[in-house]
């Protein structure tokens, strides 16, 4: 099949481009250096650089501002939402201009889509989000992708958690520190944290192309969350080494202020029903299982 990707030079959209390439698909990706991407996929700078007879099966949307790499000024949540809005309305605009439409957009989103609070019943995809930040991008960022919809083009929104990868997401924040024997809870410890091994992340995006009836929200998250004193203390144990230093909450607000809020002190127990509905079968089902391969193979 022929593929169209955003971020495909990202920690997912790397992970996905190779699994593609592995099954002889084709891929062009968007991207501001067309000079990184190797071949044999194509890389362009700008969507009217396509030549008019590509015609694509499959169009992903996975770019955007990292939204947890700096602390939130006005400025930087503008950036966050302008690099989402801006790429997902001009690929909107590019396909209402194609004579052949896609039949499916996957267009990425987050679990920040429901918003603030610790809550322990299970939540999925009919939950509804709030007026918090991260939940308001989340929203606004999917009402762009749904435009789709009216094109004839299937679509899905992938409202992804915590990615757990060898060679970047939160990882690799966390174990420099944990490797110190540094590691603690954050705060109550009690927010939960709806992780995903990158291979499923990639599993379920995949899944999506191969399930025609799965379209609207899909959670990117493994069907056994767990808190973040659980999550903490898992990958100290992976590790061998204690922990036994939590980080309060106070110091937490101070350094990084709302982004902290939102996104370190706040969890709410996700769920991946409609992939579990439509049989998705995990690999790493447990956070356990997940950790010791990331590690043993890093």
């Amino acid at each position: 099949m022929n593929f169209l990707i955003t971020g495909g030079t990202g920690l997912i959209g790397s992970a996905l481009c190779r699994r593609l390439l592995a099954d002889k698909h084709h891929i062009v990706i968007l991207s501001r250096r067309p000079e990184q991407v190797i071949p044999p996929v194509l890389a362009v700078q700008q969507l009217q650089h396509i030549s008019k007879e590509l015609v694509f099966d499959v169009v992903i949307n996975l770019a955007g501002e990292a939204i947890a790499d700096k602390r939130w000024s006005e400025s930087q949540k503008q950036l966050i939402s302008s690099s989402r809005f801006n790429i997902s309305q001009g690929l909107i605009d590019y396909l209402k201009g194609t004579e052949e439409k896609p039949k499916l957009l996957i267009s990425g989103s987050a679990i920040g889509y429901y918003g603030l609070g610790i809550d322990d019943s299970d939540v999925d995809e009919e939950a509804a989000g709030d007026n918090s930040f991260s939940s308001q991008l989340c929203q606004q960022w999917e009402s762009i992708a749904l435009q789709a919809e009216a094109l004839g083009i299937r679509c899905c929104l992938l409202r992804t958690g915590i990615v757990l990868a060898k060679d970047g997401g939160a990882l690799a924040k966390l174990l420099p520190v944990f490797k110190m024997g540094l590691g603690g809870r954050i705060g109550s410890g009690k927010q939960w944290m709806p992780w995903i091994h990158l291979d499923d992340l990639v599993g379920i995006i995949l899944h999506c192309i191969e399930k025609p009836t799965l379209r609207g929200a899909i959670n990117g998250t493994a069907p056994a969350p767990v808190s973040n004193e659980v999550f903490v203390r898992a990958l100290a144990t992976a590790l061998k080494r204690p922990c036994i230093l939590p980080v309060p909450a106070l110091l937490i607000k101070l350094l990084m202020g709302q982004m902290g809020e939102e996104l370190l002190l706040s969890g709410k127990k996700v769920m991946p029903k409609k992939a579990l509905q439509s049989a998705y079968k995990f690999q790493y089902e447990s956070l356990d299982a997940a950790l010791l391969n990331i590690i043993s193979s890093g």
